[in-house]
């Protein structure tokens, strides 16, 4: 894993130290090497996290005739099979990394090589002899990749805080960026926080040449329709699912560095640990986080699950001052306000991962999206059963079984369960319904906006950004898909496998590997009946079947707990973090000029001294907190690198492998 980061400049030469400064700004993502490549208008590099090829993987690195250069953060599974591939067709090839592989592909193939990989990564190839630039990103956004264009620069990196190191590019929050993040946990792609600033989509790639921009999607997520179905019986799709997802486990435990995984005491990590054990059945590194406060904790089933497997078990108990003490530098380097603390206990996790000299993790994600794992799932099939008959005093009752950790809920009678859940129950045949009323909660945040950016957003409705970019697309598939793919293209990638993934691992100078986000099985799944996934509200139907008897019935039979980590006693508790005080007081709020200090103060008031407080007060609270750390990190104090500050870099130069005769054997050279 890596950072990359590099910019042409029409007007002006390439400048080392601009993109030195961009690099070491980054230098957490790639702490073992850093190198840079610089041609006329045009400068990019890398900081190297060494996992594949140690010895001699570094970058920039190019292909044969020297006239490709790439840049690389990720990793390619599968690029031991496009290796051979690749020498079959006369690719001569210097190293044995992943790295090379892409290069030499895009050489093949050209932009359809995105067709082949099978991984996770962002790169850029520079093509010295069309004075081309090409980007892309992974199918799904596992890893980031942010871009700022204007008339005569394009600037683009793995973190925008790198892009801000070029002198060139302002700093300004977006205020409808704020908007989106407090209605959908995270902006639209191609949208971000920060004006200007933009991420390449996942599933997408960028050329840039001669000051133009072109963007296009090589991928999508597409769900089967009804008669178009998988085709196989239940029993089938579990052997097919088996075979698939034993083979992505198998690459991505492709390393030259030992590989740890996640064990989270739920179905998805022990499942995962369960394939490694009968992969390699030899000794595993699990790594686990729990918490001091029990209604959080899941310490018991991740010692019950360690104890199945025998893996070598390190589990860190966090608590709610260490949530608090770590936000500001979750907020750094998550690069988004935060509507949850949860990326707080990744970032101590992965910290304790990188004191036991692992650099690679195996994690669970996406098979809650994939095989329909969580709550919203379920709660939009009981909205439409209920919307039938929206006056039932009986079929809201169902509500109660999902939430049994919310207290209120489970004495609350037909009319306030209404309350809660019935927004817009009707509006069935929205594509959105699915998430129609998880965002009517969460964009009660905006209310708490100074009444000048209220005014900027008075005809801004978050809503019509989502259903103008689906443009039509998802409403023919049935209602778990709808709400799947929403899950899948908004909140995984633009909120989990961001703000909880690759930024608190990279933070640590971990990596994460994702086998239930191998595109197979995405697609696999994609096409499964609903029943498969769903069946009445028992979640992953499929995957507990193929788990039964491999795992504990403990864990295989537990209830879903949704991952959540304390707010209210992190922040307001007994030791209360100094930037809590001094970033919610008055001076601060009226300096930003974001936030309405008397409605803020209302609610610091109701949760301090009543103590009272509900889901959306403890949403508001760390949104408004974050936001206020973001404009003071990025906006107020960020300072550009001085040149003590920089890390040291190799200049790389086609002179380098032309000396050292790399490619003499080829008829290039002959």
């Amino acid at each position: 894993m890596c950072g990359i980061a590099g910019y042409f400049d029409s007007n002006n030469q390439a400048n080392q130290t601009i993109i030195n400064r961009m690099l070491s700004r980054i230098q957490h993502r790639g702490p073992d090497e850093c190198g840079i490549y610089l041609n006329k208008n045009f400068g990019f590099g890398n900081v190297r996290l060494s996992i594949i090829d140690i010895a001699n993987g570094q970058q920039p690195l190019p292909n044969e005739d020297l006239s490709l250069w790439i840049v690389f953060n990720g990793e390619i599974f599968n690029y031991v099979e496009l290796r051979n591939e690749l020498k079959s067709k006369g690719h001569f090839f210097r190293t044995q990394s992943d790295t090379e592989v892409i290069i030499h592909l895009y050489e093949e193939f050209g932009e359809d090589c995105l067709s082949k990989l099978n991984g996770q990564f962002a790169f850029s190839i520079w093509d010295n002899h069309k004075k081309e630039l090409f980007l892309a990103r992974d199918r799904i956004g596992i890893r980031p990749l942010f871009y700022y264009n204007s008339a005569n620069l394009f600037v683009y990196g793995s973190e925008i805080k790198a892009i801000f190191e070029h002198p060139k590019v302002n700093r300004k929050i977006s205020v409808n960026g704020l908007a989106e993040t407090f209605t959908f946990w995270t902006t639209i792609s191609p949208n971000t926080i920060f004006e200007d600033i933009k991420e390449c989509p996942p599933g997408h790639f960028i050329k840039y040449k001669n000051g133009q921009i072109r963007i296009e999607k090589y991928w999508d997520l597409d769900f089967a329709t009804e008669g178009n179905y998988y085709q196989g019986n239940f029993e089938e799709a579990k052997a097919e699912f088996d075979e698939l997802f034993r083979d992505s486990i198998k690459i991505r435990l492709r390393a030259d560095v030992p590989v740890a995984a996640y064990l989270s005491g739920g179905i998805d990590s022990s499942a995962t640990t369960a394939y490694i054990k009968e992969i390699r059945p030899d000794i595993l590194r699990t790594f686990s986080i729990g918490f001091t406060e029990s209604e959080f904790d899941e310490s018991h089933y991740q010692k019950l699950a360690s104890e199945y497997f025998k893996t070598e078990h390190t589990g860190h108990k966090c608590t709610t001052h260490e949530v608090g003490k770590n936000f500001p530098k979750v907020i750094w380097h998550s690069e988004i306000p935060l509507l949850r603390t949860s990326p707080s206990p990744m970032y101590s996790l992965s910290n304790k991962v990188r004191e036991n000299n692992i650099k690679v993790v195996i994690t669970g994600e996406g098979a809650d999206e994939l095989l329909a794992g969580y709550n919203i799932f379920k709660e939009n099939k009981i909205r439409h059963f209920w919307s039938k008959y929206p006056d039932s005093k009986i079929r809201p009752l169902l509500l109660k079984k999902l939430y049994p950790y919310i207290p209120s809920l489970q004495n609350a009678n037909p009319n306030v369960l209404r309350m809660f859940f019935a927004y817009k129950l009707t509006e069935t045949d929205s594509p959105i319904y699915s998430h129609l009323l998880r965002w009517k909660n969460s964009s009660n945040i905006i209310r708490h906006f100074h009444p000048d950016i209220l005014d900027k957003l008075s005809s801004f409705n978050p809503n019509s950004i989502i259903l103008k970019k689906l443009n039509g697309k998802i409403n023919h598939l049935d209602s778990l898909a709808k709400a799947q793919y929403i899950e899948t293209t908004v909140f995984l990638a633009g909120y989990l496998l961001s703000s909880q993934g690759d930024r608190m691992g990279m933070a640590n100078s971990v990596e994460g590997r994702y086998p239930f986000l191998d595109h197979r099985i995405i697609e696999f799944c994609a096409s499964l009946p609903p029943e498969f996934k769903l069946k009445g509200l028992n979640e992953k139907v499929l995957l507990k079947s193929v788990m039964k008897g491999r795992l504990p019935d403990e864990i295989l039979k537990r209830p879903k707990q949704a991952y959540r980590a304390p707010i209210q006693n992190s922040f307001l508790g007994e030791h209360v973090p100094g930037y809590v005080k001094s970033e919610l007081n008055k001076k601060a709020l009226q300096s930003a000029g974001i936030f309405n200090y008397e409605s803020v103060s209302k609610l610091l008031n109701k949760m301090t001294i009543n103590r009272e407080h509900s889901e959306v007060d403890n949403m508001a609270l760390t949104a408004i907190l974050s936001t206020q750390l973001l404009h003071k990190l990025f906006i107020t104090e960020f300072r550009h690198l001085n040149t003590n500050e920089l890390i040291s870099c190799t200049i790389r130069s086609e002179n380098e492998y032309l000396v050292k005769n790399h490619y003499k054997e080829t008829s290039i050279f002959k």
